[in-house]
């Protein structure tokens, strides 16, 4: 099989779609039938297609969406500890300040 790591499922969907439309049009047109039974065949066909299209492009967005907000959560958390830890290093030099004064006095 093809290395598919670099596709996206956007792009195997999209390939399938057309490779599957394709083939149906490919098989209409060389089947013994009326224009007009061609073109409803086709027509058909296409609003199918278009139907599983938008499908698969609401389930690509749901997914999506769903890892923007993880990604803003995760993010978030990370901000807050960022910040704890900076108000942490802040309140030690803050209580250190002082006692390093007084030993600084001592020594003179």
């Amino acid at each position: 099989m093809a290395n598919n790591k670099g596709s996206s499922a956007l792009e195997i969907t999209l390939s399938f779609l057309a490779g599957a439309t394709a083939g149906f049009l490919l098989g209409i047109l060389f089947a013994p039938a009326s224009g007009e039974e061609t073109r409803k065949k086709i027509q058909e066909q296409a609003t199918k297609t278009g139907e599983k299209a938008k499908e698969t492009y609401d389930k690509i967005a749901q997914e999506a969406e769903k890892g923007i907000k993880i990604v803003k959560e995760k993010t978030s958390e990370g901000l807050e500890a960022v910040k704890e830890f900076v108000e942490k290093k802040k309140e030690e030099l803050t209580k250190k300040s002082p006692e390093e004064a007084k030993q600084g006095e001592v020594k003179k």
